[in-house]
């Protein structure tokens, strides 16, 4: 093979369109996909590409030294995309401590391994970092943030995700490990958790359960189709500039509360429902701590210097995403009852 891939986190919502996209595109490359399975990591979302002869999974953890080492020497891996993360800012709100294992110890895991494999000659190998835009903070109801942008994070998450951008960064520096960065904005699309807001939405609606909104739902995001995310992963490990950052974004502001009825306005049409019907679900709740107002990547260095832009409107990215669940009600009714988990043990333990 040309290239041995490790990403990391590819059962995962990003990592999996990540590890189709090049199981697809570059069938010269193996690519080995690393997921613990923990509670996001769902292996039904790559069922269509499981039996690639490109292909190959480990159930493995990031936090396991000797794994990650064994994985390195038996598959002699010559390159890694990062994706494996605690992701969800409720979540560490609850439980901080897991994102500093996850994101932070994890990530320096992966950056020991993969010099200490390449150590004799660290040209050819790319080690790019999946990061989100949260690391900078928040705005005001003007500005972007660029890739110089200071960071400024406020959450758990933010922060565990901010420190091991810094490790990346100082590995390049320090030891000259040949890193790539990029900080997204809010994704959506296909095989989403049913925790993030878009998909929670759209099942609660299938459901006719109440909408949670939080505050006055006027929190503004910039919102990345899963697809075009994967795109841009692609072209930044092909083409992207080694020591260099680049903002993902999709051109694309919303307000929470606007989003939420848009979408309503389009499930109503998609279920056939009477107009109105999904938006009398909205209920606003209790705010989160620490909630940034406002989050907008400024991607205009990608699009520059790489030639990336979205493909797809916000309207048709998510009328696009709304037909995908609804014609995958299998998939989530797994994801919500518990049952994807048991997928791991059939396709693989059973062999």
């Amino acid at each position: 093979m040309k290239k041995v891939i490790l990403i990391t986190g590819g059962a995962g919502f990003i990592g999996s369109h990540v590890v189709r996209r090049f199981v697809n595109q570059y069938p010269e490359y193996l690519i080995v996909n690393l997921d613990a399975l923990t509670y996001a990591g769902n292996l039904e979302n790559l069922k269509d590409i499981e039996d690639a002869p490109n292909y190959k999974f480990e159930k493995a953890d990031i936090l396991n030294v000797d794994q990650l080492t064994q994985l390195f020497d038996v598959y002699n891996v010559t390159d890694v995309i990062h994706l494996a993360a605690e992701s969800h800012v409720d979540r560490s709100i609850l439980s901080p401590l897991d994102f500093v294992y996850t994101n932070v110890i994890g990530t320096v895991n992966l950056l020991q391994a993969a010099k200490t494999k390449w150590k004799d000659d660290f040209s050819g190998h790319i080690f790019y970092h999946v990061s989100t835009d949260e690391v900078y903070g928040a705005l005001g109801e003007t500005g972007l943030f660029t890739e110089e942008t200071k960071y400024d994070p406020h959450s758990p998450y933010s922060a565990s995700k901010a420190s091991s951008d810094h490790f990346v960064r100082a590995y390049y520096d320090t030891y000259g490990l040949p890193v790539k960065i990029s900080n997204c904005s809010n994704n959506y699309g296909p095989n989403h958790f049913p925790e993030k807001l878009i998909p929670l939405m759209i099942n609660n609606i299938i459901n006719n359960k109440p909408l949670p909104v939080y505050g006055d739902g006027k929190y503004t995001r910039d919102w990345l189709y899963v697809i075009d995310h994967a795109r841009a992963i692609d072209l930044i490990f092909h083409e992207g500039k080694i020591g260099d950052t680049y903002n993902i974004g999709g051109f694309n502001e919303w307000q929470n509360i606007n989003l939420v009825h848009l979408l309503c306005k389009q499930m109503d049409e998609k279920l056939n429902r009477e107009a109105g019907t999904s938006e009398k679900l909205i209920t606003y709740v209790k705010d989160r701590p620490g909630h940034d107002l406002r989050y907008a990547i400024d991607a205009s260095k990608l699009n520059k210097e790489l030639g990336w832009s979205p493909s797809v409107t916000f309207e048709e990215g998510l009328s696009a995403t709304i037909d995908w669940f609804l014609d995958n009600k299998e998939w989530l009714d797994n994801i919500t009852s518990g049952a994807y988990a048991s997928y791991y043990e059939h396709q693989y333990d059973n062999r």
